[in-house]
């Protein structure tokens, strides 16, 4: 929980989700850490079988199994009543023919359901101090929306301790914001 916990406080928040991780870590640790970010990020993680060496193909053995055995003793054909007109056409057709009705489009792709928000990133409880200054400013995609954050250096604490804000998040806000907002000014007028 703590790698998971400490790469969404400094990489997540700094740089937002990368595209690509590699890791030289065992599978015991990479399956921990993922568990715990995506506990964090409030979505399903499912590992499938078939890319984990530790299970020596017995698990996909034994669903093939379970597959042979189905297929065998279970008839796939239902009878259906069909009207009159019809009733010379198709009386008996394979059940693999039949396609799933969905009323709406989340139950036809249950993937697209709208994920939970995230926790956020920090908060202002979690600040170790009042504001110092704020350091710069960037646009961060958090669940698919552009979030303005701000990079915030406490007073008394070294840039280590820095933190990544939304403009709500920042004790004092409006008034960092105004001082901050100010100097980019005035450095965009001296150039």
């Amino acid at each position: 929980m703590d790698t998971a916990l400490l790469f969404w406080n400094n990489i997540i928040s700094t740089y937002g989700v990368p595209k690509i991780m590699i890791s030289d870590r065992d599978p015991k640790f990479t399956s921990e850490f993922w568990t715990n970010l995506y506990d964090m990020l409030g979505t399903k993680l499912s590992f499938y079988t078939a890319y984990h060496p530790h299970t020596d193909g017995l698990a996909k053995r034994m669903i093939q199994t379970m597959e042979d055995i189905l297929r065998r003793f279970w008839r796939n054909a239902v009878e259906v009543k069909l009207t009159e007109e019809f009733s010379r056409k198709h009386p008996v057709f394979p059940v693999s023919l039949v396609k799933p009705y969905f009323q709406t489009e989340e139950d036809k792709f249950p993937s697209r359901k709208k994920n939970p928000t995230p926790p956020e990133i920090a908060e202002v409880e979690d600040s170790p101090g009042p504001v110092k200054k704020l350091i710069k400013a960037r646009n961060i995609r958090l669940n698919g929306k552009d979030q303005r954050k701000y990079l915030v250096r406490f007073r008394n604490q070294t840039a280590a301790k820095d933190k990544c804000l939304a403009e709500d998040a920042i004790p004092d806000g409006n008034l960092h914001l105004r001082r901050f907002r100010a100097s980019k000014r005035t450095e965009q007028s001296h150039k």
